[in-house]
């Protein structure tokens, strides 16, 4: 594990059987309120895509919106909002995914990207990969390319990070727990 890696996973406050038992929350809240860690963690997605031509940071509804506006101002790219469902209000495209109990969706205005468009995905963790997979479904069917899907947090344990490598995305994270 690398310098930024290490410190941000230590800032990350981990809550004990919330929001329900046996469940381990990984709470980002304090990495956002240490300006140190914030910078190290936006510090850590600058220095894997400086000097990359990224047309577009794709950030998810809404904890992605924190790291992806962030990063779209520090590498000169468009900043895009996947949302949940009823929250654009333009034409939009709607992508449903399965949750533990039932389904959910995300959507994202039709004229967001241009076909060839050069994306990064952005969210605060991947789990499930539910909402992910979802969001690069919509983000192929406009036509742009994701060049990755990139967390903060990823908890392999859940298998989300490897589906979304089975469908053939790229797939960053600054750190991960796993068996934890």
């Amino acid at each position: 594990m690398d310098y930024f890696s290490e410190s941000i996973k230590q800032a990350i406050r981990t809550v004990p059987d919330w929001p329900k038992p046996g469940v381990q929350f990984r709470d980002i809240t304090t990495v956002l309120q240490d300006r140190t860690a914030f910078r190290k963690l936006i510090d850590a997605f600058v220095h894997r895509y400086h000097g990359m031509e990224i047309d577009a940071i794709a950030a998810v509804d809404a904890r992605g919106f924190i790291i992806g506006s962030a990063l779209a101002y520090e590498l000169n790219a468009g900043l895009v909002l996947v949302r949940k469902k009823g929250k654009l209000p333009f034409d939009t495209l709607v992508e449903d995914y399965e949750l533990e109990y039932g389904t959910a969706s995300v959507e994202l205005h039709k004229d967001a990207f241009h076909p060839g468009d050069k994306v990064i995905l952005v969210d605060d963790l991947i789990a499930t990969g539910g909402t992910m997979m979802a969001a690069s479904r919509l983000i192929r069917r406009i036509g742009a390319e994701i060049v990755e899907v990139a967390a903060m947090i990823d908890l392999p344990d859940l298998g989300g990070s490897q589906k979304l490598r089975d469908e053939g995305l790229a797939v960053y994270t600054v750190c991960s727990f796993e068996g934890e």
